[in-house]
C-alpha cells in the first residue's frame, strides 16, 4: 500500500493544503491532455476504501472506476483540467500539458501551499511551492489518486469519441498508436481529433 511518507514530510514543514498533479494523455495520437488535481489537508488519513489506490496503469478499467468514485467521495477536493487537439497542434504536447495543470489548479477552491506534480518537470510560471518526483504516481499515494482521476476523465471522453468516429478503435486503445490504430490511419486518414503536429500522424 502506499502511505502519507511524502506528503507528510510537506506539512511537517508548516504546509496545510497539498494539491498533486498527474495528467493522462501526454503519448497518443488523437483526442485531449486531461489533468487532475487532488486536494489533501494535513489531517488527512487513508482509510479502507482507499487502500488500494496505486499508479492508474498498474489497475483494471474496472478498477478504476470504482477508485475513481471513492476518491472523489473522500478527498476534499478533486479538480479537473482538459486541453484538447487543437491546443495541442498550436502549442505542442508538453506546454499543452502544464496548461491543463494549471486549469486543474485554477478550478480547485481549497489552493494549496505546496503541490507535487507527477514527472521530472515543475510547472513553469506557477507561483505555488512545488516538487516534481519521477515516477512519482508509482510511488506517492495522493499523485496515484490524481493519475486514477485522470486516467478514468480521459477514458471517458474517448469513448464519446468512439461514438463520433467509430472506424477507429478508439474504445480500444483510447487513442494510443496501436498498430491497430495506426492502419486505420492509413486506412481512413485522420479525423477531426488527431493531433495532426504528431509524426505518426503526419506521415
Amino acid at each position: 500500500m502506499l502511505g502519507l511518507a511524502e506528503e507528510q514530510k510537506i506539512f511537517d514543514q508548516g504546509h496545510e493544503i497539498i494539491g498533486a498533479l498527474d495528467e493522462a494523455g501526454r503519448g497518443p495520437l488523437a483526442g485531449p491532455v486531461v489533468a487532475a488535481c487532488v486536494i489533501i489537508k494535513a489531517n488527512f488519513s487513508i482509510n479502507n476504501e482507499l487502500e488500494e489506490i496505486n499508479d492508474s496503469k498498474k489497475l483494471s478499467a474496472k478498477k478504476r472506476e470504482l477508485l475513481f468514485d471513492l476518491i472523489k467521495k473522500n478527498f476534499i477536493e478533486v479538480g479537473v483540467g482538459i486541453c484538447d487537439h487543437q491546443t495541442i497542434d498550436r502549442i505542442n504536447i508538453l506546454q499543452a500539458t502544464f496548461l491543463a495543470m494549471k486549469k486543474a489548479l485554477s478550478s480547485i477552491k481549497n489552493k494549496p501551499g505546496f503541490i507535487l506534480v507527477d514527472g521530472s518537470l515543475a510547472i513553469p510560471n506557477c507561483s505555488i511551492a512545488q516538487r516534481a518526483i519521477v515516477k512519482g504516481d508509482e510511488k506517492v499515494f495522493s499523485l496515484a489518486a490524481a493519475s486514477i482521476i485522470a486516467k478514468v476523465t480521459r477514458d471517458r471522453m474517448m469513448l464519446e469519441m468512439d461514438k463520433l468516429y467509430p472506424d477507429y478503435g478508439f474504445l480500444k486503445h483510447k487513442g494510443y498508436g496501436t498498430k491497430e490504430h495506426l492502419e486505420k490511419l492509413k486506412q481512413f486518414g485522420p479525423c477531426p481529433i488527431h493531433r495532426l503536429s504528431f509524426n505518426r500522424v503526419k506521415n
